[in-house]
């Protein structure tokens, strides 16, 4: 079901990702289609069939070696309440090496608290670390969030690994 972007299918998911996600949340255009050119990081797309043109969801992901980051997971809305989502993150877990973890938003609301149910469903823990995601553009805000993370929960130290990877690698902060 998923397979890797090629080029020509960024836009169909770059308009996905401004619909999905606050500009807080995602880079400008330029700076997300840059990314395709580094090897930690790779977008898959679902759709009917390979040789299909649209694009019902996508997940962005930086490989570390012991880590893999679901940056971004975002479903088209007309797919949106149909098992979509939960059979990507079952199939992605599948190829992904080493733990798997995501940012969530602070559980202050219902759709965040939706959002957070979602994961746990599909064998993610939330980890209830303090953790700042840095502003991922010039020009856009740090936002609080939390960490979740697949296998089982994380202790702090973990969770320190996980965050300077995350920091050093995605959000190149030294």
């Amino acid at each position: 079901m998923l397979t890797k972007i090629k080029k020509e299918e960024f836009e169909q998911v770059y308009r996905i990702m401004e619909a999905s996600f606050p500009s807080d949340e995602h880079r400008p255009y330029e700076e997300q289609l840059e990314l395709l050119d580094n090897t930690n990081y790779q977008i898959y797309v679902a759709k009917e069939t390979d040789n299909s043109l649209e694009i019902k969801g996508f997940m962005a992901v930086w490989q570390f070696e012991n880590l893999s980051f679901i940056e971004h997971f975002a479903v088209d809305s007309k797919y949106r309440n149909t098992g979509l989502g939960s059979r990507m993150l079952q199939e992605i877990k599948k190829h992904l090496t080493g733990r798997v973890c995501l940012e969530v938003e602070l559980p202050d609301n219902d759709i965040a608290k939706r959002r957070i149910e979602f994961y746990q469903r599909n064998g993610l823990y939330y980890n209830d670390y303090p953790y700042i995601q840095p502003a991922i553009s010039k020009g856009r805000n740090p936002i609080p969030l939390r960490i979740m993370t697949s296998e089982s929960g994380i202790d702090k130290e973990e969770f320190c690994r996980i965050k300077n990877t995350l920091y050093k690698d995605v959000y190149k902060i030294q």
